[in-house]
């Protein structure tokens, strides 16, 4: 994705960034854990986590021990409502009328979990903004609280992103284009996403029947354009677990490789 320009890399091929999003973890999966440090292998320069990490009360430290050696990394993160609530029992298939769930508002110990982050160095990006360099790249990076449920405030954000920088990126949980919108006029280069599952309930080819959003369907997994910003949008790592069930749609993590553009 040429994003950088030229020169800012110093002769490295890429800035490679490691989107993970949507664990969802619940106690004793062990091949989920095995599999999301594994990631740690791809050696990605820096890990944006987006979100809903949770789905039971005692899957912090399930969730610290798959991210461990990515926790080592320069990271950042923003939250999902399943980071703070614990999720309900809901029938998989209503999924597919779209319809807004209300939060449990059962609490998840997700004070502690963001303490951790925060102890390894992950930078806590839910309504702040955030510059530093890794390696030789200059970021700038915002983030909003999870605005499927309208508990993002722009206002606390708003603004271009530092124009020294070389890379500005937006991030929140759900794809909603009221914010997207904001992030895209204020020149943030690339927003970074979850919570659609890509749509978790699919058509051969992927296909969604529905987002759980405001984003539609043919933006609910992948890269893409957002006006002048691209967008990257998870399918995510796991599923609540009242609704265990993804079909023609694999749950994954993806590396972006951001490079120079050529003038």
């Amino acid at each position: 994705m040429p994003l950088l320009k030229p020169g800012t890399l110093r002769g490295e091929k890429d800035f490679k960034i490691l989107h993970v999003s949507d664990l969802h973890m619940i106690p004793g999966q062990e091949k989920k854990i095995e599999w999301v440090s594994a990631l740690d292998e791809l050696e990605p320069d820096l890990v944006i986590n987006t979100g809903d990490n949770l789905s039971d009360v005692a899957a912090v430290p399930d969730v610290l021990r798959a991210l461990g050696p990515l926790l080592k990394r320069p990271g950042l993160f923003v939250f999902g409502t399943n980071d703070y609530w614990a999720p309900r029992p809901v029938n998989p298939f209503k999924y597919l009328f779209g319809t807004k769930r209300e939060p449990s508002y059962v609490d998840l110990p997700w004070r502690g979990m963001r303490a951790a982050f925060m102890e390894h160095g992950w930078r806590n990006a839910t309504q702040a903004s955030h510059e530093f360099q890794v390696g030789n790249v200059r970021l700038a990076v915002a983030g909003v609280d999870d605005p499927h449920h309208d508990l993002d405030d722009y206002a606390d954000i708003a603004g271009a992103p530092n124009p020294d920088s070389d890379l500005a990126i937006a991030l929140l949980h759900s794809p909603e284009p009221r914010v997207l919108e904001q992030f895209a006029d204020d020149g943030y280069q690339l927003s970074l996403s979850g919570h659609t599952h890509g749509g978790q309930i699919c058509l051969p080819g992927s296909k969604a029947l529905v987002t759980n959003s405001g984003i539609d369907r043919k933006r609910v997994q992948g890269l893409h354009d957002f006006g002048p910003m691209k967008m990257h949008v998870s399918n995510g790592l796991g599923t609540s677990k009242f609704a265990p069930v993804r079909i023609f749609c694999r749950p994954s993590a993806t590396l972006l490789r951001i490079t120079e553009t050529s003038q």
